[in-house]
């Protein structure tokens, strides 16, 4: 079975920085791009940041240039730094996985939920 397991959010205050992990396991199948998605709270579902496995990366306007997604491909492991963090930020983080163009899991996973006040 599928399992992705998000880990490192918390609480924190405008300006500091996070770094979230995903753990990825039971894969049964290939995959290009590893991602992550956030939900904020009565919000829906947005794709924040991908990678593929050549080493392309994408970010939604509003994170460029303040986070960094990583990903290790032997571990099957992605990451997100992010800083700067703004209020906005606040959501709870998905990690998901893309194959054959289609995002598998996003938001549907425990996630990780970070906080970011004033």
């Amino acid at each position: 079975e599928l399992q992705m397991v998000e880990s490192g959010g918390g609480s924190v205050q405008a300006g500091d920085s996070l770094k979230l992990s995903c753990t990825i396991s039971g894969l049964t199948f290939d995959y290009s791009a590893m991602g992550w998605f956030r939900q904020p709270p009565g919000k829906e579902c947005e794709l924040v940041s991908g990678a593929s496995r050549e080493g392309a990366t994408f970010y939604v306007d509003s994170v460029k240039g303040r986070f960094a997604i990583s990903r290790d491909n032997a571990k099957d492991m992605v990451y997100l730094q992010m800083n700067s963090l703004k209020l906005d930020d606040t959501a709870v983080y998905y990690c998901a996985l893309e194959r054959y163009g289609a995002w598998i899991g996003p938001c549907q996973s425990q996630g990780t939920q970070v906080i970011v006040s004033t």
